[in-house]
């Protein structure tokens, strides 16, 4: 009730009437007194409304649809239609108040509409709620999943970050690493019984600055490679362990759950790059995520048989992946990533080709899902489960955002090879200086067939300047002429660039120098060349210094001598000691040189034929 006892709505003290009555406010009630009903009312509008149905009568909205609308309009702002449908006197057509003020809709009709509007508005507001939280839950479990490494164990000898390009943006180097760790379900998954965790696959991942060209480099696990001081879990560090096996890096600890933390500093060490994001995904979370993106398309040249898959089987067995193309997920995509037998030369080297062709079609059916976090959120759930990951993706939404990063990559430009090598007996060693030219390839992120991907413009040479002179190889240092017992050098590398130590020991080996051993020096931002020794051996370290010109000699802590190499040698200036010119490292513009033709030729595009390059030998 509205609390009005007699005729007509309230309206102001003193107002003149139509009829010309004063209206002077409430009449004052009296006991017993029965309260007529309010013209214009719920009731009286729903007669109105029924009597207008009945006889076809357009109401004052237009049509039946019109007086309804009039109807709730009355019962909304409390200036309810009159019996005959009309609107009361004291309020013009348009419905406001004879003093100009807008007491209510426009008309009936846009009434409608905007309570129509207004359904809507919180009909979406609601659905957002819903939407925004699910995916909240679903980023807290994702969260729950994850997995990180210790940061105390990351070496504190690092490369430094890469430089941002004109526009602000870096180029990012991912490790991605596929373990082999027999714990829990992986053991059902791998096969094998032994203990502890190995990398069976290893990629540093390279996204251009332009966020529109990446390649994939695959490491041989092979390789044999120095393994810098590592953290175990008790907390103390190994000792440098030159010549090992690349994949036993992230064997270091001898637990289940592996150290990802060791190999990205031998990664690092490796190749002079810093590693921004590091990755880690056993069986069991490889699996899950091939049946969440609905399977991989894959090929190969002939069938592959149960005693492929597990040589210790003792017979053929049946066919477990057949020839030609296939979808595989689940158990059938591990076994296709990890075959080596039955298929080419039974060697690494072939894995690593299927390897490359499976993440080219994976990343070929995500871009053509969508970049985007319904289809990115279902492949985090279940990869999350068994990853490992740096602290600098410790959270899905970091997860989830880096992948978006990828959108613009064209698939054309998505490379993927493997680090130039060659047999070494049963191991493989790693091809100098071509290796070292496609880790500075990386550091100046150039892509593998030499385009600037960092968005800078070369400065053009200009009109009247005369042409360099082409380089020339410096002669080669003359041997040692010694009377006493051998030089002996220890050679350390003073700064991020890759190789160097080796370049000086070939120069000292040539000398008739014997090279003690080759190391990191505790400082990479060594400027200059030095030749340091100790008691006794000032003579001997001058005759070294002779074979780098412009270093320096200066008596050291240790005994015997140190070899100190500075940026001067890596820039190929005096300092270089004629081994290490411009020719040999780079190209115009103090550019990297090319790489090898073989090793471009070899390269795999993400939109490749899926059955082409699957196998060596």
């Amino acid at each position: 009730m509205s609390g009005q006892w007699d005729e007509g709505p309230p309206e102001p003290a003193g107002r003149r009437r139509a009829d010309g009555g004063v209206r002077t406010g409430r009449p004052e009630e009296s006991p017993g007194r029965v309260p007529a009903p309010r013209p214009g009312g719920r009731a009286e509008a729903r007669r109105a409304a029924q009597s207008r149905l009945a006889t076809g009568r357009p109401g004052r909205g237009g049509g039946t649809e019109g007086g309804r609308a009039a109807a709730r309009a009355g019962r909304r702002d409390g200036s309810a239609a009159l019996p005959d449908g009309r609107l009361p006197d004291d309020r013009l057509p348009d419905g406001r108040p004879p003093d100009g003020r807008r007491a209510g809709p426009r008309g009936p009709a846009r009434s409608g509409r905007r309570g129509a509007r207004r359904i809507i508005a919180w009909s979406v507001a609601g659905v957002l709620v819903v939407l925004a939280g699910t995916g909240g839950a679903v980023y807290y479990k994702l969260n729950g999943n994850l997995r990180t490494f210790d940061p105390g164990a990351v070496s504190p000898d690092r490369p430094p970050e890469a430089s941002p390009d004109s526009h602000g943006n870096r180029p990012v180097n991912l490790l991605l690493i596929g373990s082999d760790s027999r714990s829990g379900r992986n053991s059902d998954l791998g096969g094998g019984d032994e203990g502890g965790a190995r990398s069976d696959t290893t990629i540093l991942l390279h996204v251009h600055a332009d966020h529109r060209h990446a390649v994939g480099i695959s490491i041989p696990r092979d390789a044999l490679v120095t393994i810098p001081r590592c953290k175990l879990p008790n907390g103390k560090w190994t000792k440098e362990q030159p010549g090992q096996m690349f994949n036993s890096a992230f064997s270091v600890g001898n637990t289940e759950s592996g150290n990802p933390a060791c190999t990205q500093n031998t990664v690092e060490r490796l190749t002079g790059i810093r590693v921004d994001h590091t990755i880690e995904v056993n069986f069991e979370g490889f699996a899950a995520m091939t049946g969440a993106v609905g399977g991989v398309d894959v090929c190969l040249p002939n069938d592959i048989y149960e005693g492929n898959i597990n040589p210790n089987l003792g017979r053929k067995g049946k066919v477990v992946l057949p020839k030609g193309r296939q979808r595989v997920s689940g158990q059938q995509a591990l076994d296709y990533v990890r075959l080596r037998h039955g298929i080419g030369d039974d060697s690494d080297v072939g894995r690593m080709k299927r390897q490359q062709a499976f993440l080219a079609s994976l990343l070929a059916k995500i871009k053509g899902a969508g970049l985007n976090p319904g289809t990115l959120l279902p492949l985090a759930d279940a990869a999350t489960r068994s990853m490992t990951v740096d602290p600098g993706l410790d959270s899905a939404a970091k997860l989830v955002d880096f992948a978006l990063g990828l959108k613009d990559i064209d698939l054309h430009e998505v490379k993927f090879l493997t680090t130039p090598w060659r047999y070494s007996g049963a191991r493989i060693d790693l091809v100098h200086p071509a290796v070292d030219n496609l880790w500075r390839t990386l550091q100046a992120d150039r892509t593998i067939d030499g385009q600037d991907a960092t968005g800078r413009q070369e400065d053009a040479p200009s009109p009247s300047a005369p042409p360099s002179p082409s380089a020339t190889p410096t002669p080669s240092p003359s041997p040692l002429v010694t009377d006493g017992p051998p030089i002996r050098v220890t050679v350390y590398n003073g700064t991020n660039a890759p190789g160097l130590a080796a370049r000086a020991a070939e120069t000292l080996r040539s000398a008739r120098v014997t090279v003690a051993g080759l190391a990191t020096a505790r400082s990479t931002a060594r400027a200059a060349t030095t030749v340091e020794y100790g008691a006794g051996q000032r003579a001997n370290a001058e005759k070294v210094a002779a074979l780098f010109p412009g270093a320096a000699v200066a008596p050291g802590s240790a005994a015997g001598i140190s070899l100190l190499l500075g940026r001067d040698y890596a820039a190929g200036s005096p300092g270089a000691g004629g081994s290490a010119g411009p020719s040999a490292d780079a190209g115009p513009s103090g550019a990297p040189a090319p790489l090898p033709t073989e090793v471009v030729n070899e390269a795999r595009s993400a939109d490749d034929d899926i059955c082409s390059n699957v196998s060596y030998g």
